[in-house]
């Protein structure tokens, strides 16, 4: 069993000497670690971090992305996939020039209030932003605790790991505590067996290879840089049925991505 002292030890001596220099770290600036969270949900780092340049120098705060069109917005996001987090990304900019005049809110309930933050993206957001001594969990830090609390068990729910994680939290630097225990965790993953596997709420994610998101991708893909297409247009470089491609037509219409007319599909 590992002290709360010996633990912060641990952490803060390993981050000392194998911080990782991630991009988000080096700013405060509410807009951008905003724009690095939905980034990096469900994505990994390296995915994220030559995206993250390049997307705030095309959209270099909220009102820029507000004004932006679905479809530039998308085609900057082309590579990180899960494109529902773009669309969330550019809905959530035009309500914070609308409802914030342009000020990302720094309190729990107005952050989740936007489109694609839920609980931990807003806590993160309130971490990294504000320095602020929240309570959050992700997968990294539920490697960490697993690792060094719970040795010997399996099944270990987040219920468990929480009173841990406000117990040791670093109340006067809790924006760098976190970056290292992140960091911490990811060193975990590439030189051990994954103590995630040990956690109740462990999962393997689906293939992606031929699955309906791969799909969805696709489609996306080719109307961002072919403008709009006829539905026999996509199902013939898909080397796909009429079905297969409407029944994803419709996702993506009923989500806000595209419009059609007839037979002619486009981005909104």
């Amino acid at each position: 069993m590992t002290t709360s002292e010996e633990f912060r030890l641990k952490i803060t001596k390993f981050y000392h000497s194998h911080r990782r220099d991630l991009p988000w770290r080096d700013t405060t600036d509410p807009y951008q670690i905003l724009v690095s969270e939905i980034m990096l949900q469900q994505t990994q780092v390296e995915r994220v971090r030559d995206k993250y340049a390049r997307f705030l120098s095309r959209f270099p705060d909220v009102e820029s992305l507000a004004r932006a069109t679905v479809e530039e917005v998308l085609g900057e996001w082309q590579g990180l996939g899960y494109n529902r987090r773009a669309l969330a990304l550019k809905k959530a900019a035009v309500e914070i020039v609308e409802r914030f005049g342009g000020i990302l809110p720094d309190d729990e309930k107005n952050l989740r209030s936007l489109p694609g933050v839920g609980p931990y993206t807003a806590a993160a957001i309130l971490a990294f932003a504000f320095n602020r001594p929240v309570v959050l969990i992700e997968t990294n830090i539920r490697r960490v605790f697993i690792h060094c609390f719970f040795r010997d068990r399996t099944g270990v729910s987040d219920e468990e790991i929480l009173p841990l994680i406000q117990q040791t939290l670093d109340r006067e630097h809790p924006r760098e505590w976190y970056n290292a225990l992140m960091d911490y965790g990811w060193h975990l993953g590439t030189t051990i067996e994954n103590p995630n596997r040990r956690s109740r709420h462990y999962s393997r994610q689906a293939p992606f290879e031929g699955s309906n998101r791969q799909l969805r991708g696709k489609i996306l893909r080719m109307l961002v840089d072919g403008g709009e297409l006829e539905t026999g247009d996509l199902c013939r470089n898909l080397d796909l049925p009429a079905s297969a491609v409407d029944t994803v037509l419709s996702q993506l219409e009923t989500e806000g991505f595209i419009i059609r007319e007839g037979d002619r599909v486009r981005i909104v």
